[in-house]
């Protein structure tokens, strides 16, 4: 193993990683960072529509700045935004927030591009699992959005740059490397690809026409909207994933169909005997989906099958359809530069994560195409970011940020922990009686954003919407509604999935938007209402 590099400790208070600083005891040069990992809109049209929400009767809100270790050398320090980064981790989800705690605890200061919309939320696909059951330290299970919440919050405790942005492009071909992301462009010099796998689509004639309006590919974000409430519903597959969700369904749904087009659940033993022994769960095999079929009034109310054994074809009454059918790797941005298997999983040495390109590491799913677990996808993440270290001293790479020693973590409150009383003079609320409040007394524009409690998706659109309304705080009111809690005003509203934001002026509902989508379209449409 070569030597260690040359190391001069700089002391003093650090408001940006890239602040050179200075002692008494040494001068320091300020030299760029050395590595990065890699893990893993369209606007909708203004609607508008009549809302009526009755008046209810007159009631009664540390971070710590790390030290910078730099490397001795002779060179001058870059110019501000001209460093290069230790590590860049691009995406999330246990290989990502793994790589992220391990790297950030190496004090390497990773920076982290969660991702956005490419390849699903960050978080990766925990965000749309109910409970996991199987990964170590949760005696009784744990949700996965829970997970990751836990995840990244460890991470950026150690000290790593998080920030929800899509990465547009990677240059690999040539050091130090490149990353363009949607609002800046980052240099580093190694990475660790961890971009996960996307959920597939079943590509059926009339599947655009009824996405979100019948056609879901989460049973977690979508299965409590009132658009799936006490109906007859379906999920297409025959793995865990398609087991899991059928599961979670009988929650809300009538009934639940399972269409299996083999003659055999591919599922664990676990949830196939769950399945089977559920008395609201119909297993439908050699079952194929064909199409969507809708009544009079462009509803959906029923699924095309055909019978491989037999090829005759039916109608299944169903007022919804969910999606289990696998997923594929997110590697298109490694195309053309780094090695690649037939099915595009990122090829990589056993035991290191490196890929086909020096510097270059790849975690989680987007490497791993037969085990695919949580708990394998961390492990990942930690021998990718351990790799990155090495990689980073043995090249002589390598810059430290020490934290300071700061005061224990406090714990951050929950939604329970809010105080429940309603003050109009404050921006941000939450339930139905304060949305009545504001609706009818309120001159501001309103921003409604609807979630529901097992939905990974609006943990993602929670802290990005809620920055956008910090930047206008007395031009706007905000009101969270869970539409479990709230039900009846998920309906009214016609919420049919969440996460969902809807824009209200003078008592008139003005914009919807499904989905997640970029801070700066939220913020400027708000900009060109409030």
């Amino acid at each position: 193993m070569s030597a260690s590099p040359k190391i001069r400790i700089g002391t003093g208070t650090v408001s940006t990683h890239r602040l050179t600083m200075t002692s008494t005891a040494a001068a320091t040069l300020s030299l760029p960072s050395h590595s990065l990992i890699f893990i893993k809109s369209n606007p909708f049209p203004s609607l508008r529509r009549s809302f009526c929400l009755n008046s209810p009767s007159t009631p009664a809100p540390s971070s710590h700045s790390p030290l910078r270790v730099k490397a001795s050398s002779a060179e001058p320090s870059p110019s501000p935004g001209k460093g290069i980064e230790n590590v860049v981790i691009i995406g999330s989800g246990p290989a990502g927030y793994t790589a992220a705690i391990y790297a950030a605890r190496a004090n390497l200061k990773p920076v982290v591009f969660e991702g956005y919309q490419v390849g699903g939320v960050p978080g990766g696909q925990l965000m749309t699992t109910t409970e996991v059951e199987n990964f170590p330290g949760f005696p009784d299970g744990i949700t996965g959005p829970d997970l990751m919440d836990r995840m990244r919050r460890q991470a950026e405790r150690w000290g790593a740059e998080l920030f929800q942005e899509d990465v547009e492009s990677v240059d690999v071909k040539s050091s130090p490397f490149t990353v363009k992301s949607s609002e800046r462009k980052v240099k580093c010099h190694s990475i660790i690809f961890a971009t996960g796998a996307t959920a597939r689509r079943l590509r059926l004639p009339r599947e655009d026409e009824f996405w979100s309006r019948g056609i879901s590919a989460c049973a977690i974000c979508d299965g409590a909207s009132p658009l799936f409430k006490r109906q007859v519903l379906a999920v297409v597959g025959g793995g865990d994933t398609a087991t899991e969700e059928a599961l979670y369904l009988t929650k809300y749904a009538r009934h639940v169909h399972l269409l299996v087009r083999k003659d055999q659940l591919r599922a664990s033993k676990a949830m196939q005997d769950r399945v089977i022994n559920n008395p609201n769960v119909t297993v439908h095999f050699n079952t194929e989906t064909l199409d969507i079929v809708s009544n009079t009034k462009g509803q959906m109310s029923g699924i095309l099958t055909r019978k491989t054994d037999t090829g005759e074809e039916s109608v299944l009454e169903a007022k919804g359809l969910f999606y289990g059918i696998g997923h594929s790797p997110n590697s298109q941005l490694l195309e053309g530069q780094v090695e690649l298997d037939g099915a595009g999983y990122v090829l990589v040495q056993d035991g290191s994560g490196k890929t086909s390109v020096e510097g270059v590491f790849a975690a989680g799913d987007v490497q791993d195409h037969e085990w695919r677990q949580a708990i394998t996808a961390a492990g990942s993440g930690c021998i990718a970011a351990l790799s990155v270290e090495r990689y980073l001293v043995s090249n002589n790479l390598l810059i430290e940020f020490h934290q300071r020693q700061t005061e224990e973590v406090k714990k951050e409150l929950t939604d329970r922990d809010v105080h429940e009383g309603f003050d109009i003079t404050i921006t941000k609320h939450k339930g139905q009686y304060a949305l009545r409040k504001l609706y009818h007394e309120s001159p501001r524009l309103i921003c409604v954003l609807y979630t529901s409690p097992t939905c990974g998706p609006c943990r993602t659109l929670k802290p990005i919407l809620s920055k956008v309304i910090d930047e206008f705080d007395q031009n706007v009111h905000f009101v969270e509604i869970d539409i479990e809690e709230d039900p009846e005003i998920a309906e009214a509203a016609g919420i049919m999935g969440t996460p969902c934001v809807q824009f209200f002026k003078n008592k008139e509902m003005i914009r919807t938007v499904s989905g997640v989508k970029m801070k700066k379209e939220y913020r400027e449409f708000i900009e060109e209402n409030k």
